[in-house]
């Protein structure tokens, strides 16, 4: 499938294509180590969300404690500058079996639509410091941009919907991060550029996994709350933004 076949959906779920003002401030070399580190973190956030979402709504304890374990090399990196990142490849894995709760009412799709994605962020988080290695470019902390806590604060606070929507918010990011992919790839030298379209690849259809997860959740037709999401994700996308970062909005 070609790079528009598959951009094709992505454009028309999104309501609004990335400005092009914030392209032209993503493809200054000056900002290659901001756009490469904050897109590390982005992958382990995506992996750390999926697998709250698991772990609250669909495993028993034993797995919740599986989970862990197997994210705990990747975040020790970040958060406590522990181990070494080229060992990580080899840690991708779980090493106990995932058993969903006996009193779970979401099944064993979540679990296994989930795992399939934190496997996959996870190597795309080591392929990012591969990159970084590549560019000469260090990692150090930085703070978020609004997008995600932006998204988030519209998020209900009474289930099933609080669910439903992480999920649907889920799937802007996603859909949100492979627009950006596609948009960058072609400013950039080829080697940045091969590997962006190569995640757009990869991950094109997680924000389906995303919806179709919602709508099996939900009682009832989720087009209104995914149109309300969308509204929330276009005005972040759109307005000025001082911060920039992957996700962050028009530059000012």
């Amino acid at each position: 499938m070609s790079t528009a076949e598959l951009l094709t959906p992505i454009l028309s779920f999104l309501k609004c294509e990335t400005p092009q003002e914030w392209i032209d401030e993503a493809i200054k070399p000056e900002n290659l180590n901001v756009l490469l580190i904050d897109h590390l973190i982005c992958e382990l956030k995506a992996a750390q969300s999926a697998m709250f979402l698991i772990r609250k709504y669909a495993v028993d304890k034993a797995s919740g404690h599986a989970l862990l374990d197997w994210l705990q090399p990747f975040e020790q990196l970040i958060y406590k500058r522990e181990g070494n990142w080229r060992d990580l490849a080899a840690k991708n894995k779980l090493t106990k079996s995932v058993i969903p709760k006996s009193d779970s009412p979401y099944g064993q799709d979540l679990i296994d639509k989930m795992v399939l994605l934190i496997k996959e962020e996870l190597h795309h988080f080591y392929q990012v410091l591969e990159m970084m290695e590549h560019y000469d470019v260090e990692y150090k902390s930085i703070t978020p941009c609004r997008y995600a806590k932006g998204m988030l604060t519209h998020v209900k606070t009474h289930e099933p919907d609080t669910l439903i929507d992480k999920l649907i918010c889920g799937a802007y990011i996603e859909a949100r991060s492979c627009e950006r992919f596609a948009k960058v790839a072609p400013h950039v030298d080829k080697r940045l550029g091969d590997f962006y379209i190569s995640l757009l690849r990869s991950e094109a259809r997680h924000y389906q996994d995303y919806l179709a997860l919602a709508q099996s959740i939900s009682a009832k037709d989720i087009t209104d709350k995914v149109e309300y999401f969308g509204q929330v994700e276009a005005e972040l996308i759109c307005s000025e933004d001082a911060d920039f970062k992957f996700h962050s909005g028009k530059p000012i």
